[in-house]
């Protein structure tokens, strides 16, 4: 998958063999300090879950991947029409539903 650096050269991202099937993820839980913001996501079928990620990003990441997901939800909707957002948990699931 080539990306470009600063200076518009080819750089060469290669995507690590347990993660190449990707994993499905009906939740997650965020939190955060002052450095970092943590994202652990779940995949949960009753009755349990396990954690299939978690990605670990500076506040400064985070802002341009919350802007990448609204941009690429609007192009989405723009396709696909409105997406009709999930319900929340109704009970705990090993962490608690906010």
């Amino acid at each position: 998958m080539p990306e470009l650096t600063a200076n518009n050269t080819p750089q060469e991202i290669r995507i690590a063999d347990n993660l190449i099937g990707g994993e499905y993820a009906n939740a997650m839980q965020i939190s955060h300090n002052k450095e970092e913001f943590i994202m652990s996501f779940f995949n949960v079928v009753p009755p349990g879950g396990r954690v299939v990620a978690r990605v670990i990003s500076s506040p400064g990441h985070l802002k341009n991947m919350i802007f990448a997901l609204q941009d690429n939800l609007k192009k989405y909707e723009a396709q696909f029409g409105s997406v009709t957002q999930a319900e929340s948990p109704k009970a705990e699931i090993g962490f608690k539903a906010e």
